[in-house]
C-alpha cells in the first residue's frame, strides 16, 4: 500500500469513484490532489498541480479507493485544503521544468558557501526549484535551534526567487539523498517507506543481535528501519522462552546459559569446566528452575523428568554404562587350523587327522567313489586343499621305491596324475583311517 498499487494491471471493472489522486514530487515526497475536472489519469502520468503561489508538476502515485485509505493512515481531512489538478503536463511544461531543475546543484553549492560566511551550524542537504522558477525551498538539518532570518534575505537576493527553509531529520535527508543499502537494494527511505517509526536498541535485543553500532546503523547514521520489521514476529515467538537470570544447579556444576533460539525452542548451556554446549529444550529449563527453587538439584541437563523418572535411576543408569564402558571385553579373534586357515565354527570341531590314532578303527582306504569320514564336515576349500595333497602323494609314491600298498577292492586303481610344472612336491602322507591301520595314500 506504500509503494506499489497492485490493482492497476488486474482487469477488473472501473469502480473507482474517489475524486482524489496521490501525486509524487522530487525525494519521495508525496501529496494529494482533487481532480475536479475528472481527467483520464494512469499511474505515472505528468501532472501540473496547484501549490502555493504557482504551480508544480509531478507524477501520479496513486489513485483510486486506495488513496483514501492512505489518507486515513497519514491523518488528512478531506476539506477545501486539498488542491485541485490542473491537467496533464505538456511538453512545453515539462521542459520549462527541466530549466528549473538544472539549477538546483549551482544553487547548493552557492548557499553551502554562504552559510559557512555567517557561521551557521547547519547541514544544507537539497534544494527544490518549484516548476514555474519562481520558489526554491532549501532542506537543512541541525541539532540547534538555528537564527536563519539574514540568510533568508541573502538567498533571496542572490538567487531571484522566494526562499522556504525546511528543517529535516537525518533519515529524512537520507531519503532525499538515496543509495544502496547493505542488503544490496535501494534505501527504504528513498522508495516507499514516508513515515519514519521510533527504532530502539530494546528491538536488537529481541532478536538476538549483536549491539554493534556499525552494523545496525543505516547510511543515516541512526538505527535502521528494518530493524522494526520482524521485531513483532519475534515478541510473539519470545514468549514461549523462559527468563533464566542465574545458572542452573545440577551435580556436575552450576550451568550457564550461551545461546537461545526462540523458534526452534531450544536453549544451550555450559558448565565452568567444559566448553562443549548442551541443548535442551525451554520445558526442561523450566522443570530444572522449578527443582532448583525447592533446593534440588538434577544429575545433569540432559534428563527427561517427562516419564516419571527419578535422578537417581538417571544417576545408576549413568553409572552402569560407564562401567559397561570401561570392563568390556576385546573382539575375540576367529580359531584357525594349523595352516592358517580359519575354522568354521558353525559347522562343528575340525577332526583332528594330523596325528595318528589306535589301531582298531576300520580301514584307512575309503573305496574309490566314496567320502572319506573326516572329509564329511569340512569346507569346500579345505576339501579342495585336501584333494591336491592326495594327488601330490600318490604321483611321489609312484616315482619312489616300490611299497607294499594294501588294495581296498579288486577294482582297477585310476590313473596317477602328474604334477604340475613349478608345483612343489611334498613326501608322502601317513593319514589315520577309521579302521586303525596306517597306510600311504
Amino acid at each position: 500500500m506504500n509503494s506499489f498499487d497492485w490493482l492497476t494491471q488486474m482487469g477488473i471493472p472501473q469502480l473507482d469513484t474517489f475524486d482524489i489522486v496521490e501525486v509524487k514530487f522530487k525525494g519521495g515526497r508525496k501529496e494529494y490532489f482533487r481532480n475536479v475536472d475528472y481527467l483520464t489519469l494512469n499511474t505515472g502520468d505528468p501532472v501540473v498541480v496547484d501549490v502555493p503561489s504557482g504551480h508544480h508538476i509531478g507524477y501520479i502515485s496513486l489513485q483510486g479507493e486506495l488513496v483514501r485509505l492512505q489518507m486515513q493512515k497519514r491523518k488528512i481531512r478531506n476539506d477545501d485544503s486539498i488542491t485541485r489538478i490542473y491537467r496533464i503536463a505538456t511538453q512545453k511544461d515539462i521542459e520549462k521544468w527541466e530549466e528549473a531543475k538544472a539549477r538546483e546543484i549551482p544553487t547548493l553549492y552557492r548557499c553551502k558557501q554562504i552559510v559557512d560566511e555567517y557561521g551557521l551550524k547547519m547541514k544544507m542537504s537539497d534544494v527544490e526549484f518549484q516548476a514555474d522558477n519562481s520558489k526554491a525551498t532549501f532542506y537543512y538539518s541541525a541539532e540547534d535551534r538555528i537564527d536563519f532570518r539574514e540568510l533568508i534575505k541573502s538567498l533571496a537576493g542572490e538567487f531571484k526567487v522566494r526562499v522556504e527553509m525546511r528543517q529535516i531529520s537525518l533519515r529524512q535527508e537520507a531519503g532525499r539523498l538515496g543509495g544502496i543499502g547493505v542488503c544490496g537494494r535501494e534505501l527504504c527511505c528513498s522508495t516507499w517507506l514516508v513515515d519514519f517509526k521510533n527504532v530502539t536498541t530494546s528491538a536488537a535485543r529481541y532478536q538476538n543481535l549483536s549491539l554493534n553500532p556499525g552494523k545496525l546503523s543505516g547510511q543515516c547514521g541512526r538505527l535502521k528501519c528494518c530493524l522494526n520489521y520482524e521485531l513483532d514476529t519475534y515478541m510473539e515467538a519470545i514468549k514461549d522462552i523462559p527468563q533464566v537470570e542465574k545458572p542452573l544447579l545440577t551435580e556436575q556444576g552450576p550451568a550457564k546459559l550461551q545461546k537461545t533460539d526462540i523458534f526452534r525452542k531450544l536453549m544451550w548451556f555450559n558448565y565452568n569446566h567444559d566448553n562443549d554446549w548442551i541443548s535442551i529444550s525451554c520445558e526442561r529449563v523450566r522443570e530444572i528452575q522449578a527443582l532448583n527453587e525447592q533446593g534440588l538439584k538434577v544429575f545433569n541437563l540432559q534428563v527427561d523428568h517427562s516419564s516419571g523418572v527419578e535422578d537417581l535411576a538417571a544417576q545408576s543408569t549413568r553409572e552402569l554404562e560407564l562401567l559397561d564402558k570401561k570392563f568390556s571385553k576385546k573382539k575375540k579373534k576367529r580359531p584357525t587350523d594349523g595352516n592358517g586357515f580359519r575354522v568354521n565354527q558353525s559347522q562343528g570341531p575340525r577332526p583332528e587327522s594330523r596325528t595318528p590314532k589306535p589301531a582298531d578303527q576300520s580301514n584307512s582306504m575309503a573305496a574309490p567313489g566314496q567320502v572319506r569320514p573326516e572329509e564329511g564336515n569340512q569346507s569346500p576349500r579345505q576339501e579342495d586343499k585336501r584333494r591336491k595333497n592326495r594327488n601330490r602323494s600318490r604321483s611321489n609314491s609312484n616315482q619312489g621305491p616300490a611299497t607294499a600298498m594294501p588294495k581296498a577292492d579288486s577294482s582297477t586303481p585310476k590313473p596317477v596324475e602328474k604334477p604340475q610344472e613349478g608345483q612343489r612336491r611334498f613326501p608322502p602322507r601317513i593319514n589315520q583311517g577309521p579302521s586303525g591301520n596306517q597306510g600311504n595314500e
